[in-house]
């Protein structure tokens, strides 16, 4: 489906009420740190037509015969730095988040990962054996990106077609400005941001500059010119970008931020193509060559911590920098179990459940 027809599917609400049920969607970890198993999670994660967006034949054969050879023993490495006794952070933080939510709201709550597990199917029977025949989906990702936002929504959905196709799917809109998300944010980063600092790095995850442009409805806004997120444009609902600028503008607003003590970087990319820039690996060693000698990173893309938090900035940023000649990079944590960002998810459940509920998208449409 493309993803501008994500939230514009309408039916008629049934008389009768709905047993309703809500469903929280992460990216995925491997199952352990073992190569067997990072294997199979990056051939999952990498096979997707949306996180690689290249014709099926090619993406085979980069996947297979390009990637996958090498890649799983060096990820394998990386994840063991940042593995806890309990597993992979990511997946534990989720599952502590959707256990604190459930306590907080009286409709079911699962919790699954777009890639391996609990899988989606999982998440999906177990609302269906409290017979629920409405659900809440909550991508866990505050910005619009067809690698992340719109993968879990068309996985949604595609387990949900085939295993009860009269159930309703209502979907949360991305929240990547929203007070709610902007306020946890803020309060999650005081406590770093009173220590002080020379300079504040917003580092979103990167996404290739075409993926911008399949997103775009209008198909001649995006990455056209310099001010192209700037101000109000229809495109924008669904532009990585230019959410991810309106998320900085939001926080350095209600945290008071002064504009030449922050700035914006993309991290993460793959392959030759381009990504958008600047890339948060060049800006930090700039930076500091410039004189910034204590930086501050935070990467409002995630919602959880997990190898691109810990491991990408927390430590091989960190270093990165600190070769480059300064003196200390500290990352803030993502929101992980912030009360204010359970609060907030809370919100979204209770806006669900109120008696004159968002639009409903329908599964088997």
């Amino acid at each position: 489906m493309p993803p501008t027809e994500l939230r514009v599917i309408f039916i008629k609400h049934a008389k009768m009420s709905k047993k309703k049920g809500v469903l929280l969607v992460n990216l995925g970890s491997p199952d352990s740190p073992n190569v067997g198993d990072v294997r199979r999670y990056l051939r999952e994660f990498l096979m997707d037509e949306r996180v690689l967006d290249i014709p099926w034949i090619s993406r085979f054969f980069l996947v297979h015969f390009l990637i996958l050879p090498s890649r799983p023993k060096k990820s394998a490495k990386a994840y063991r730095e940042v593995w806890l006794p309990e597993g992979s952070p990511l997946v534990v933080t989720s599952k502590n988040v959707c256990a604190q939510l459930q306590t907080r709201v009286d409709v079911p709550v699962e919790l699954a990962m777009r890639y391996q597990n609990p899988s989606v199917k999982q998440g999906i029977d177990h609302l269906l054996d409290h017979g629920v025949d409405e659900i809440l989906l909550i991508p866990l990702f505050p910005h619009y990106a067809m690698s992340s936002y719109e993968t879990a929504v068309e996985k949604t959905r595609t387990v949900l077609h085939r295993r009860a196709s009269g159930v309703n799917l209502i979907v949360q809109p991305p929240f990547f400005d929203h007070p709610d998300y902007i306020r946890a944010l803020v309060a999650n980063a005081r406590e770093a941001l009173d220590q002080g600092y020379d300079h504040l790095l917003f580092s979103f995850h990167g996404l290739p500059e075409r993926q911008l442009r399949k997103s775009d409805p209008s198909g001649n806004h995006c990455l056209t010119a310099n001010d192209c997120c700037t101000g109000s444009h229809p495109s924008h609902n669904t532009c990585y970008r230019a959410q991810c600028f309106k998320t900085v503008n939001a926080f350095v607003r209600d945290a008071g931020i002064p504009p030449e003590k922050h700035s914006v970087a993309f991290q993460s990319r793959l392959g030759r193509d381009p990504w958008l820039q600047p890339y948060t690996d060049l800006e930090l060693p700039r930076l500091a060559r410039q004189g910034v000698r204590r930086m501050l990173v935070i990467c409002p893309a995630f919602v959880s911590d997990c190898l691109e938090t810990v491991e990408e900035i927390g430590m091989r940023a960190k270093e990165t920098f600190t070769e480059a000649g300064g003196e200390s990079l500290e990352l803030v944590p993502c929101m992980n179990e912030h009360p204010l960002w359970i609060k907030a998810l809370e919100n979204m459940v209770t806006a669900f459940l109120a008696p004159d509920p968002p639009p409903v998208e329908s599964a088997h449409d």
